[in-house]
């Protein structure tokens, strides 16, 4: 799987595009910002994205969606617990200067438990919400890879005082991903560096609960 990982906006936000190696269909994680600079890289790298996928909608990971959308023609597919949030990006945004963001209708709608079949990937959508109410977390299961959103990242996890968060439904889907994947699962988070669920397991002083579980 060849990831290209992009640190965008004030909040230093990752976003993905994700490919086979050598395959010009691509699908594109959270662009939260920077519209430009990703659409230059799309275009640098002659891929056609076939879909945009969001983990979540909080603004600084879907500060670019529409922009993107339009370029590329791309679907975009959104937790559907959250697209209210997309559609109207503004009114969400809990801190003045950020933005302006245009908002978008989602054209897809996802809850946890799909498989998807886009770009020559089987991803599977795992609902992983605490983070955010509707969060979701995609695996590519044949990489062992996830992309995992504001869920889990080096060293840390998710805030959630922001509004519709909840520390221990996050912690719950953390345990569940931990339980369910194996250690050797590459983490792509919405922030941060990427690591692995083992290491994780082993260094995350705030997964040291769950290890004792």
């Amino acid at each position: 799987m060849d990831v290209r990982m992009f640190t965008v906006g004030p909040v230093a936000e990752n976003a993905y595009v994700f490919r086979r190696p050598d395959d010009k269909r691509a699908l594109m994680i959270d662009p939260g910002d920077e519209a430009e600079r990703l659409i230059a890289a799309v275009d640098e790298l002659g891929v056609q994205v076939e879909a945009i996928l969001l983990t979540h909608t909080h603004f600084d990971h879907v500060g670019a969606v529409a922009p993107l959308a339009l370029h590329t023609g791309a679907p975009v597919y959104c937790p559907e617990g959250e697209a209210f949030v997309l559609a109207d990006i503004m009114k969400w945004v809990p801190w003045a200067g950020f933005g302006p963001f245009e908002s978008y209708d989602a054209d897809v709608l996802i809850s946890g438990g799909e498989r998807l079949e886009l770009a020559g990937f089987s991803i599977d959508v795992l609902s992983t919400p605490g983070h955010s109410p509707a969060h979701v977390t995609y695996r590519v299961a044949d990489e062992e890879a996830i992309f995992s959103g504001d869920v889990l990242f080096e060293g840390s996890v998710g805030r959630t005082d922001l509004p519709g968060g909840d520390a221990p439904t996050l912690m719950a889907s953390i345990a569940d991903l931990l339980g369910r994947l194996p250690d050797e699962t590459r983490v792509y988070p919405g922030h941060m560096g990427i690591t692995t669920l083992g290491h994780e397991r082993a260094t995350n002083p705030f997964l040291r609960e769950l290890a004792r579980a």
